[in-house]
């Protein structure tokens, strides 16, 4: 009798646990986010917009750029990676006829998670008076001072001299911070930010504060949508989806006592689109890296030599395969501890799919550098005629 009902209490624990897992995973991949963008004409929204979705102003489905006309209605621009995330270009409010609070009820204030209102010069009343009333509907605002690199740039060309640039941001703080604070009686932060090079400045500050202010579930969602253009990003978004394959693993069964049953190819062939998914968040799908690889005049196919993740699975037979994957299993055991100890192991796919996440994040880091990489790999680089690969 004891026994039964030692047994029906674990199983009884085992379900509780596997539902709060399966409803956990059920959030984080049915999570949708709304980012609304909002300033006057010609302050930048739309190529923060670009930026924000990591897409060139040439590329298809970017938002328009350089435009002077106003507009009285909203638009929608998808994420070109995740479709789940969707960032609304607003009019400005200064280019409607509606007093802040109807403003909010026009745009459908209540389909976003958050706003970012965006400016080029000092933030007017009307700013204000929209944060105002976004912080009555308990809602997070955020003040974005675009186009930093113009400034920057004219104040180098007019006073070359006297430039200091930590000087000129300093003081641009400083102005954007006064007349927020008259006019809000609070001082809010202030984002400085570059839209054509998204890991200086602010930008990448302005990302974190973003997420760190989302709710948990979803966080993953706008990691995933974030470029990688900094470590610290990659990084994160290595810890998301290993946190997530660990849950997708718990929910699927769990622990299996001989991990090496069966052959790997099988595993590898079935996780296929899953790695494909993995690169495209890494930025190293193929259309990314072709990209790339133009820059320094290289098919794709060289240019993938130097790169770790394409060549992670070549191996002769399954056995080295094998051998290759049990390192990696033991690596992580000896850093995290886990269930190594105990005989127990969780099935081949999650140890495959940790070792690709590392692999990819690992190379994406190194791209940060790309003429380092290549120095150090190939020699100095010299750059080819246009037609050299022809």
């Amino acid at each position: 009798m004891i026994i039964k009902a030692a047994v029906g209490n674990c199983i009884e624990n085992l379900q509780e646990a596997l539902f709060v897992i399966h409803s956990a995973l059920s959030d984080i991949e049915n999570a949708s986010l709304n980012i609304a963008v909002t300033g006057e004409t010609g302050s930048g929204t739309s190529s923060f917009i670009n930026a924000l979705r990591g897409v060139g102003h040439e590329e298809e489905g970017a938002a328009r750029t350089g435009a002077t006309e106003t507009t009285t209605e909203r638009t929608p621009y998808l994420h070109p990676k995740l479709p789940q995330v969707t960032l609304w270009d607003l009019p400005g409010i200064g280019s409607t006829s509606f007093p802040p609070e109807k403003y909010l009820t026009e745009m459908k204030f209540g389909e976003y998670d958050f706003f970012i209102i965006i400016s080029t010069s000092r933030f007017k009343e009307n700013d204000a008076q929209l944060a105002k009333a976004i912080a009555r509907m308990n809602m997070n605002f955020y003040f974005v001072r675009a186009k930093i690199d113009s400034d920057i740039y004219n104040e180098k060309t007019s006073k070359p001299k006297a430039f200091n640039e930590k000087k000129v941001l300093k003081n641009i703080l400083e102005e954007c911070s006064r007349h927020l604070k008259e006019a809000l009686s609070s001082e809010p932060p202030v984002f400085l930010v570059s839209n054509f090079d998204t890991s200086k400045h602010d930008f990448p500050i302005l990302e974190s504060k973003l997420l760190f202010d989302l709710p948990a579930h979803k966080r993953h969602v706008f990691m995933l949508s974030l470029s990688s253009v900094t470590e610290a990003t990659i990084n994160l978004k290595r810890d998301s989806l290993k946190q997530k394959v660990f849950l997708e693993a718990l929910k699927a069964g769990a622990w299996a006592t001989i991990p090496f049953v069966g052959l790997i190819r099988d595993e590898l062939e079935d996780l296929d689109e899953t790695f494909n998914l993995f690169r495209s968040y890494f930025g190293l799908d193929d259309a990314s890296l072709e990209e790339i690889a133009k820059d320094f005049r290289m098919p794709l196919i060289a240019f993938k030599v130097h790169l770790r993740f394409p060549h992670l699975f070549e191996e002769d037979d399954d056995v080295s395969l094998g051998r290759k994957l049990w390192k990696y299993i033991q690596i992580i055991s000896s850093v995290i501890g886990g269930p190594i100890s105990a005989g127990f192991y969780f099935k081949k796919s999650y140890y495959l799919q940790n070792l690709f996440i590392d692999a990819a994040a690992n190379d994406a880091i190194a791209l940060l550098n790309k003429e380092a990489l290549f120095e150090e790999k190939v020699g100095p680089y010299v750059s080819k005629p246009p037609d050299y690969w022809e």
